[in-house]
């Protein structure tokens, strides 16, 4: 139903409560996001949270994701040797929360939601859509590369959390970044490749920008925005790289034309009844956050 109505507000207490109540509580409490960690999410186009879900809550969640990963794996069978460079990266499963109610109250936790609002500095998110990213053993490196290349949005107002389920050392791929890419026109045109590997790589060179890569520790969650350039490396352990992602966007999000194949794929696939220059109605775009107070604060762009 694309057009201008707002669509149903959804949070995960709409879902069937699946977890312990203190699991329940936590993934609706707000975080204490302070302006200087606004701040600096602004400046360098990321931000990585601690704290964010417990030692208790972690196992929970990692239970459902996986579980659903397991039975949805799209190479399943398929050997390493088979693939090319962007099989090789990671298992990826899509609309979790279209799969179990449990998936569903993860993925539309009101704290993510509320986290991405405020870094953005909108009056709400909507979702886009959500991914599991579980990077094998002996999975290999993730390119360089800008998400918003396969959106099609009409601004930057977009943020995807990246959400480990457990501690992620430097041995299994923790996503890196580049900081303050996201005010550069660095690899807009590239999708993911080994050509995206190379030319970003040299771009960012070329400016003096390091990329910034850390281990990620149990709860610590990290949020991009969609120009972002990051990667992430091969995992050499013998344990998988188990991640869950939600990606948002303004409330008000609007339908570009599609610049690229890319972008006509993810129109069909992420919000098909929308015709471009509408709000991102669809039912698959719940507005999973809307703050009962319009931000003061310049958004994000």
């Amino acid at each position: 139903m694309g057009g201008t109505s707002s669509g149903p507000v959804l949070s995960c207490g709409d879902s069937i409560p699946l977890f312990p109540a203190s699991v329940t509580a936590e993934l609706e409490a707000q975080y204490p996001l302070d302006e200087s960690l606004i701040r600096r999410f602004r400046e360098q186009g990321f931000i990585k949270l601690p704290g964010v879900f417990s030692t208790a809550t972690l196992p929970h969640l990692d239970r459902v994701i996986s579980d659903l990963v397991a039975t949805n794996n799209p190479v399943a069978g398929v050997p390493m040797e088979a693939r090319d460079t962007y099989g090789k990266a990671f298992i990826q499963v899509f609309n979790l929360w279209r799969k179990s109610a449990a998936a569903q109250a993860v993925t539309f936790a009101p704290r993510l939601a509320r986290i991405a609002t405020e870094l953005l500095g909108t009056g709400g998110v909507r979702l886009w859509h959500d991914q599991a990213l579980f990077k094998e053993p002996a999975g290999g490196f993730t390119p360089w590369h800008a998400d918003q290349q396969y959106w099609p949005m009409e601004s930057g107002l977009c943020v995807t959390a990246w959400i480990p389920l457990h501690g992620v050392p430097l041995e299994q791929g923790p996503l890196a970044f580049a900081p303050g890419t996201h005010i550069k026109r660095i690899g807009h045109d590239l999708e993911i490749s080994d050509d995206s590997e190379r030319l970003i790589r040299e771009a960012i060179s070329a400016e003096g920008i390091s990329e910034r890569v850390e281990p990620f520790a149990p709860g610590e969650v990290s949020f991009h925005l969609g120009w972002t350039l990051h990667r992430a490396g091969p995992n050499t352990t013998t344990a998988a790289r188990r991640v869950h992602t939600v990606i948002y966007m303004d409330e008000g999000m609007r339908l570009s034309v599609p610049r690229n194949a890319n972008q006509q794929a993810d129109h069909q696939a992420w919000t098909p009844s929308t015709a471009v220059g509408e709000i991102m109605d669809d039912p698959l775009n719940p507005i999973l956050y809307h703050a009962a107070v319009p931000p003061s604060r310049h958004a994000a762009t």
